[in-house]
């Protein structure tokens, strides 16, 4: 009889505890790169000047929390494709890289914040080889999850 007791009072107990309130909702939402905005750039197709700088700006949202993001900027000499856009940009012809720009840096996003306003300054090497690029932003959340966005360009 105490053996049946002390089992019912070790259910009673595990069943109270999971029906526990204060249990953390599970984030399992991805966040959103936004370059529509006026100011966005670049967008799908921009041109950008070898010997200049330019600035990236773009809105990022999470509905719980951003953690950072990372810019990738790379040749697509070869017509290699990661576009998530539905646009297609005019490509110039296959060749092989000389000089290619290869540019990859990570950047922080203050601590709590569900919407960031990103800008980046970069400068496009005025001897890298003209032609066809990828700009890929890559968006991480607090939790973990990333969304990617990969825009075609070209360095004139």
């Amino acid at each position: 009889m105490k053996k049946i007791k002390f089992l019912i009072g070790i259910f009673a107990l595990t069943f109270i505890s999971s029906c526990s309130s204060d249990k953390a909702e599970i984030d399992s939402e991805y966040p959103v790169i936004d370059s529509t905005g006026a100011n966005a750039f670049p967008i799908q197709c921009s041109t950008i000047e070898r010997g200049k700088t330019f600035t990236f700006k773009a809105t990022f949202n999470d509905n719980v929390a951003l953690g950072s993001y990372s810019l990738d900027i790379h040749h697509n000499f070869d017509h290699h494709t990661h576009s998530t856009e539905v646009t297609t940009c005019e490509m110039k012809a296959i060749k092989k890289p000389v000089k290619p720009m290869l540019f990859i840096n990570n950047y922080t996003i203050p601590n709590g914040v569900k919407t960031y306003e990103a800008t980046a300054q970069i400068t496009i090497p005025a001897d890298v080889d003209p032609g066809d690029y990828h700009f890929m932003i890559r968006l991480t959340d607090k939790e973990g999850w990333q969304t990617l966005k990969g825009l075609s360009i070209k360095i004139l």
